[in-house]
């Protein structure tokens, strides 16, 4: 087992990486107020894993109310959230029943945004079981619900005590949701990390084939750049944005085409993508190291280029993203490979000429 700390002070967390994890109770009653705890998940996930917690945490004592979901990003929304609150009132959990999101980053996003305002706010733990959530969505905090015009636009930024991220979880997900995930692996190596991003070109055909040590490898690197920069800018207020790399197109395709149609990581993919083509244009990036993250794009099996929506529609959404900022939009570009920063009012046509290629 490996870890890696997010530092904030009092609040600072661990996130411990390795196999077999969700069996072990003793790493999650360390970080319990009393021996109860709610874990929420859905179906698919549930099947798998529930049993597997759930027994470890009763037999060292641990009641467990079980909270499942439906599957999909499409029900990120206030309906099943308080389909939580339902279940948590009728259980009668208090202020000292954890909750344990047991999923990828619906289940994680839902959970962590009802621990954070339930009864003005309850402790909770992040069980990653997909690789974007082990990478990215449990780590740092960033909880929340989709609205029809804009991902992620209702929510708070609420720590866990603990992330888990047991990487036997990650050989039962299917191909599409492993791709997926690579997307903001690879983000990583682009915003800060040269050396990883060679590693990932090196290794892309082990990752894909779900081999073991160089998919730890993978979240722990990712891991450790993620709780760096959140540990520098908690709240999103400089440096965390540039974890948005293709985001501001991603988000625009997720609820331009319907949320659940592509996955987020598939967004991602083509918005990095666009993004280091929106670089060459206004930052100077070079041509081939736009290639060059097609390529690798490409390798992890996810899409290099957007879905059709017509132009304004893509100007709407990308208006909406949270990243606007005094009626700009903010997009996250690379003056290179490894150096990122935050672009403000950039032309109209030179983001649709990059939409287009």
């Amino acid at each position: 087992m490996l870890t890696v700390t997010v530092a904030l002070g009092e609040r600072s967390y661990p996130i411990h990486i390795g196999n077999e994890l969700t069996a072990r109770s003793d790493l999650i009653i360390a970080h319990l107020a009393q021996p109860r705890v709610a874990v929420v998940t859905n179906p698919v996930v549930g099947e798998l894993y529930l049993d597997r917690l759930s027994g470890a945490l009763e037999k060292a004592g641990v009641a467990v109310v079980p909270i499942i979901l439906p599957d999909g990003e499409s029900h990120k929304t206030w309906q099943t959230l308080n389909l939580v609150f339902d279940r948590l009132l009728e259980q009668r959990c208090e202020r000292k029943t954890t909750l344990i999101a047991l999923g990828g980053g619906v289940i994680g996003d839902i959970t962590g945004f009802a621990a954070a305002v339930y009864l003005r706010g309850v402790p909770f733990i992040q069980v990653p079981t997909t690789l974007l959530a082990q990478v990215d969505s449990s780590v740092g905090g960033k909880t929340g619900i989709n609205h029809p015009m804009g991902k992620n636009m209702i929510g708070a930024f609420y720590q866990p005590r603990l992330v888990l991220a047991d990487t036997d979880t990650l050989q039962s997900l299917p191909d599409r949701e492993l791709a997926a995930g690579l997307a903001e692996v690879i983000k990583y190596g682009l915003i800060r990390d040269v050396d990883f991003l060679s590693w990932l070109e090196a290794n892309m055909d082990k990752l894909v084939a779900r081999d073991a040590q160089a998919l730890a490898y993978a979240v722990r690197r990712s891991c450790e750049v993620k709780a760096q920069i959140v540990s520098e800018d908690e709240r999103e207020t400089d440096v965390r944005a540039l974890l948005n790399l293709g985001h501001t197109f991603g988000h625009a395709i997720e609820a331009g085409l319907g949320f659940g149609t592509w996955l987020h990581g598939e967004a991602v993919a083509a918005g990095m993508v666009c993004a280091s083509r929106l670089s060459e244009r206004v930052c100077g990036l070079e041509a081939s190291q736009s290639k060059r993250i097609a390529s690798l794009v490409a390798a992890a099996r996810l899409p290099t280029t957007p879905p059709k929506i017509e132009a304004d529609r893509w100007l709407d959404l990308m208006g909406r993203d949270k990243k606007v900022a005094g009626g700009s939009i903010r997009f996250v570009l690379l003056e290179a490979i490894g150096r990122a920063l935050l672009q403000r009012d950039i032309a109209p046509d030179d983001v649709l000429a990059a939409i287009r290629g």
